[in-house]
């Protein structure tokens, strides 16, 4: 249905008629046959001053009526225009609600994802990261470029939203942006909530979304198998910034600590318990949740090795984040790990390898890790499952092959 299906009349309700002949104006809205609505224009005509829908006369005051009709025609052609962009079917109670603010109290999408980034902002430095905030403008500035792009509207009312827009959002992103499928989950994901944000506010009374999975992409192993770490342990490496990186590494490996937090540690954090294990105690930069790693031998040695080299009373002495993935993936290569091994990999490590597969309660390696959900830990707690799994077929291949037993 296109827009020539949409026509809005005036007329004067002259049952209302005041003492001095003015009646109110009254708009009667129509989609195609069947749907119609009519609501007042909220001013009075007098009688004699009307015909044909229109205010009649040459005075400004006629002038400026009719410039207020037309102002309202136009308004409601493009509330039209916006919501059957997206949608099927929009009625004209749903397009006289939009006109007359009973809806959302006229919100939109992108203005309310602007506010909510503002907002976000402003929380930086207390409970908020700025790499998070950048995040949603950046979530921002990709769902702008697509209303503009295939709808070419500046914005959309949330009643304008259902999962169609979402599958074309997604489409979008896949097709014409050609993004990888992690950051078209970032996108839609920070989409998500702010139409939970809108649900709590009340601004619609469901999750238009509520249907919409996206495709995640297939997850690569991240962290070490006990053999691959054993060789990035004892390899020999050609440079002395290669054996810093691994220690680093290492570290991470054997404590659980990302590389934000890694960089914040100082002796401070640093805590000798009643039996003489020393313990790193400490908070996540990124959540602000406590945790607390007792350090084993491995992290021991190292930092008694680069015990008081680090600056301004650090605990380690650390490189950028890109700097370490970029000689990590060298030291992979020389230790003969064929995948893709970044610095993260360490904390993953420490969760499947060092500690779930060892036999470690979930609910110590989730306080260790400085999670603030235990059903984050359960996802490293699957990994284990999995990886146990395979491992015992391993194990019974292994067996099969060196044993027979005679029937």
């Amino acid at each position: 249905m296109n827009t020539e299906d949409v026509k809005i009349s005036f007329y004067l309700k002259k049952s209302e008629a005041n003492e001095s002949g003015e009646c109110p104006v009254m708009a009667r809205l129509t989609v195609g046959k069947y749907s119609e609505a009519a609501f007042s224009a909220k001013m009075l005509v007098p009688v004699s001053s009307w015909a044909s829908g229109r205010a009649t006369g040459k005075s400004a005051r006629t002038r400026e009526i009719n410039q207020q009709l037309d102002e309202i025609r136009a308004t409601a052609l493009s509330i039209y225009r916006e919501q059957s962009a997206v949608r099927e079917k929009v009625t004209a109670e749903e397009v006289k609600s939009r006109l007359l603010g009973m809806a959302s109290e006229q919100a939109t999408l992108r203005s309310y994802f602007r506010n909510f980034n503002e907002n976000f902002d402003k929380r930086v430095g207390a409970n908020r990261e700025q790499k998070t905030a950048d995040s949603y403008w950046y979530a921002l500035g990709h769902l702008t470029r697509f209303l503009k792009e295939k709808y070419n509207l500046s914005d959309i009312p949330f009643t304008a939203l259902d999962e169609s827009f979402i599958q074309k959002y997604d489409l979008h992103l896949r097709l014409d942006c050609h993004l990888a499928p992690g950051t078209i989950i970032l996108l839609t994901t920070h989409l998500g909530t702010i139409i939970r944000e809108a649900v709590s506010d009340g601004i619609i009374t469901a999750n238009p979304f509520a249907g919409y999975e996206p495709k995640r992409p297939v997850q690569r192993q991240k962290y070490l198998t006990g053999e691959e770490l054993e060789r990035i342990m004892n390899t020999p490496l050609p440079k002395q910034k290669l054996y810093h990186v691994r220690d680093l590494f290492l570290f991470s490996c054997y404590t659980g600590i990302p590389y934000g937090d890694m960089c914040r540690l100082t002796k401070e954090d640093l805590e000798v318990a009643e039996d003489g294990e020393l313990w790193i105690r400490t908070s996540r930069k990124k959540t602000k949740i406590a945790y607390e790693v007792p350090l084993l031998d491995v992290p021991l040695y190292i930092l008694e090795k680069y015990r008081d080299i680090a600056p301004d009373g650090q605990l380690l002495p650390m490189y950028t984040n890109s700097e370490l993935n970029s000689q990590l993936k060298k030291i992979a290569g020389l230790c003969g790990i064929e995948r893709r091994l970044v610095f993260h990999a360490g904390r993953h490590t420490y969760a499947t390898e060092i500690t779930l597969s060892q036999g470690v309660p979930l609910e110590t390696v989730s306080k260790m890790l400085g999670h603030s959900r235990i059903s984050t830990t359960q996802i490293y707690a699957k990994v284990t499952d999995e990886k146990i799994d395979a491992d015992t077929r391993n194990l019974d291949t292994k067996i099969s092959e060196r044993f027979s037993i005679a029937i």
